[in-house]
């Protein structure tokens, strides 16, 4: 299974404390984490999946694979800039949004469009998104 860890680069550091057990969730169900790649949720996400062993995969919007966080571990470089968002949901059996700014609207909208399942934490209240209150709850939701 591959679940999508999606939330804003220019995270609060509450969000980055939830993407970190996020992502160990993830690792610790045997999934693997697919992420924007760059910084902030994402970045704290990739950190939480490295600590417990998890396979990490960041899908970047430049070409230059240096550019995506220490954390991942595969990098895609794609050169789409926000464009790479579909990719992210496509490629994602379930998402998790944690926070997010636009780029994580986005992510969210095509996940939906996709028939994916969406799981939200302190993210946008939209009809199809599955509201959720702690990181356990929410990667049990997205796993089930």
């Amino acid at each position: 299974m591959q679940i999508g860890v999606i939330g804003a680069a220019r995270a609060s550091e509450e969000e980055c404390r939830r993407a970190v057990k996020v992502g160990e969730l993830i690792a610790r169900a045997g999934a693997v984490l697919i992420c924007g790649g760059l910084e902030g949720v994402m970045e704290a996400a990739s950190l939480g999946a490295k600590r417990v062993g998890g396979r990490r995969v960041g899908i970047i919007p430049g070409y230059e694979k240096r550019d995506a966080n220490p954390y991942v571990d595969i990098v895609i470089a794609t050169g789409m800039g926000h464009a790479r968002n579909a990719i992210v949901a496509a490629s994602s059996d379930a998402l998790i949004a944690i926070g997010g700014e636009m780029g994580t609207l986005s992510e969210i909208a095509f996940a939906l469009k996709l028939g994916k399942k969406v799981v939200g934490l302190e993210t946008w209240d939209i009809p199809g998104v599955i509201r959720v209150k702690t990181p356990e709850e929410a990667v049990k939701r997205a796993i089930s």
